[in-house]
Order: structure tokens, then C-alpha cells, then sequence
């Protein structure tokens, strides 16, 4: 079962070709069909890749998405991208920042400009295409439903939704619909990437929430709410993930702070099966939160030990010297090794080669199966 003693996050860097291709695609110089065929092609190509490292969760390499969640947003009916969230204390260094255009880094923010309805599947089919191609386990990753919720009442059309508590309501139907038409498909194993539990860990980052007219003291409780709702009709026997990343941008990122100020709701009293947990630095702050993963429980804790921004390979041994202090908090039966977030959260990737990508990924697979017997 998901997740699996050496897993990932789920992003993969771009072939050159497929780059560039994308590149002209979003400036209407690259045909839609040409480039579903190329993506098709690259797919295969890096499906090979992670089977020849030893993975067992498969995906994609988001490989036809722009952003991590944009694309996957955007494709609901009512919300679309609506530039980045303003964060004002510059002195935080936030703003020195730079995203792939060497604009300022920010998160991205939404809007919801109507009534928020899913009236298409949105990674049904990306999903049986890896499904088709690969007989190891296919991961589909998704944004988190809590993605929507930035920019508070501001960013919603008060025309569409008077009352916020029906738009959290279709935030939960929209998600169902998809969790659905996935597990029809086939799909087992569900990764939801979310960035805001990590920016209330940052005493900045959780202003621009305040900001929005959120209660910090309420928010992570708010968010979990969300989410289990959102997951609470997930078919039978699939395993949901999820990934707590703290931003990712061509080896930028954009949150700092350990997992305290959160720690307690997400492991407490979020309803998933496993937690990709960034620790990659000390940005990330230490393993002491992780005591509150209730005592005997199945869930799995994914270590992001593996820096997927910066080309030194981590050590074997500072890694298992790792696990072995989170494991004097957690039982190393619930532990697991992964890279701390994608190589490429946006298509451009981030500053390292597919060389260094793919011995990281194999370090991952080598420390896993050193550890615990076996990289499954």
C-alpha cells in the first residue's frame, strides 16, 4: 500500500525539447495536438525513468501541466488565476525573491468569479495514460482544496457565493466529483499538494491570511475541515497523501518555520493516510512536532530528507543518521524517505540536471531499502 519506503513527490524535470515546446505552446506558437503527442512521448520516456530507478509510485512528471495547481484549478468552472498574493514585509527578504521570468517570487493567488463546478474530469485521463503504461503503482497529484481559500471573502464573487459557507460546499463537491471519476479509473493512490499550512508556520506568510480576515488561531482547523471533507468520499481502498510544501519555484521557495505552530491539527486531526513532510533544511526546523502523530497510528510520515533545488547529492549516511532521529519521535515503522517537494513544480524545473535528478531519486530508493529492507 501508498506510500511506499522510498517515494516522490510527483513533479519531474522537462526534456529540453518538451521546455521549449511548452514555452511556444503558451505563446500560440505550438499546436495543442503536437504537443499532446510530444508529452505523450516524454511520458513514456520518464515512466522508463522511474522504473529503472526503483520507484514504485508512478507519475507523470506533471509533464502537461504549466504549475503545479494553476492548471488544475483554472480548469473549474468559476475560479481562475488572478495574479500573486501581495506580501508587504519586505523585510522578510520574501520580495527579493525571483520566480522563472525573474519577476518577484509570491505565491500565486485565485479568484472565484461564479459558481465553482466541475464539469469535466480534469486528470482522469493524464491518469490512465501513466495507468496504461506502467504495471507499478500510478500516482496522481492534485493541488489541495484549501488552494482556493486565499484571498478570503475579497476573492470571491459575492454574486455567486452570499453565503461562504455554500462555497466551501461546492470546494468539497467539485473535489468528491474528481476523487470519483479517478477511482472509476483506476486510481489507488492520490498525492494533494498544499502550501498553506506551511505559510502559517511563517510568522509572515500567516499575516497575508490575517490580512484576508482569517483567524490564525482557527485556520489550520478550518483548513482540515476542508480537506477531510473533501476526501471523506474517496472510493474504497484508495490512499490519500499529503505533501506540505513550503513553496517551489527554479530553487526558490517562500515559507520558513517548523511544523509546530500546525502540527497538532495536521497530524491530529487531518484524515489522510500519509504526510510529505519537508525537511530538507533548516527552514524546516526539527522533528519534535511529529509527536503528535497519535500513538499506534497506521499513518506513514514521507521524510523529505532530499533537496530536489540544489545539485549536492545528500550523503547515505547523514541520511540515515536522519531517519534515525525522527524515528526517536515517531516508530520507524510509520517512516518513510522522499525528495522534499518536485523538480519542477512549474514546467521550467528547478536549477539542477536530469543526471542529478535521477541519483537523488536513487539515493532515495538506496537509503529506503537500507533502512527499512525493501524500497515498497
Amino acid at each position: 500500500m501508498a506510500p511506499f519506503r522510498a517515494d516522490q513527490v510527483g513533479s519531474l524535470l522537462r526534456a529540453p525539447e518538451l521546455r521549449a515546446a511548452h514555452e511556444k505552446s503558451l505563446q500560440g506558437q505550438f499546436g495543442a495536438a503536437a504537443l499532446r503527442e510530444l508529452q505523450d512521448r516524454c511520458i513514456r520516456d520518464v515512466i522508463r525513468l522511474q522504473e529503472s530507478v526503483g520507484l514504485h509510485a508512478i507519475t507523470d512528471g506533471e509533464y502537461r501541466r504549466s504549475s503545479f495547481h494553476a492548471d488544475f484549478i483554472e480548469k473549474l468552472d468559476g475560479a481562475k488565476a488572478a495574479g500573486r498574493l501581495d506580501v508587504k514585509d519586505t523585510a522578510s527578504g520574501f520580495d527579493a525573491k525571483q520566480d522563472e521570468r525573474g519577476k518577484p517570487f509570491a505565491p500565486r493567488a485565485f479568484a472565484i468569479t461564479g459558481k465553482l463546478r466541475h464539469t469535466r474530469a480534469i486528470e482522469v485521463d493524464n491518469f490512465k495514460f501513466v495507468k496504461a503504461n506502467t504495471r507499478r503503482t500510478a500516482k496522481q497529484t492534485m493541488p489541495s482544496p484549501t488552494m482556493l481559500l486565499r484571498g478570503g471573502r475579497a476573492a470571491v464573487s459575492a454574486d455567486a457565493y452570499p453565503d461562504l459557507g455554500e462555497f466551501h460546499a461546492d470546494i468539497v463537491k467539485v473535489y468528491r466529483e474528481e476523487l470519483l471519476q479517478l477511482g472509476e479509473a483506476g486510481c489507488r493512490y492520490v498525492q494533494l499538494d498544499d502550501t498553506n499550512f506551511a505559510f502559517l508556520c511563517d510568522p509572515k506568510l500567516a499575516e497575508t491570511y490575517r490580512r484576508d480576515g482569517y483567524d490564525l488561531d482557527r485556520l489550520p482547523a478550518q483548513f482540515a475541515a476542508l480537506i477531510n471533507a473533501a476526501i471523506a468520499g474517496r472510493p474504497a481502498g484508495m490512499a490519500v497523501g499529503i505533501h506540505i510544501c513550503r513553496g517551489n519555484s527554479v530553487g526558490q521557495w517562500a515559507a520558513r518555520g517548523g511544523y509546530e505552530p500546525v502540527a497538532e491539527v495536521l497530524l491530529g486531526q487531518l484524515d489522510v493516510d500519509a504526510y510529505f513532510l519537508e525537511y530538507d533544511d533548516e527552514r524546516s526546523g526539527g522533528f519534535e512536532p511529529l509527536r503528535f502523530l497519535p500513538r499506534g497510528s497506521p499513518k506513514r510520515i514521507v521524510l523529505g530528507l532530499v533537496s530536489t533545488k540544489v545539485p549536492a547529492l545528500e550523503g547515505k549516511d547523514e541520511l540515515k543518521r536522519r531517519i534515525e532521529a525522527a524515528a526517536k519521535v515517531v516508530p520507524l515503522e510509520n517512516l518513510c524517505l522522499s525528495p522534499q517537494c518536485g523538480f519542477a513544480s512549474t514546467f521550467r524545473g528547478n536549477p539542477v540536471s536530469e543526471d542529478v535528478q535521477r541519483r537523488k531519486l536513487e539515493r532515495v530508493v538506496e537509503v529506503a531499502t537500507e533502512v527499512w529492507g525493501s524500497a515498497a
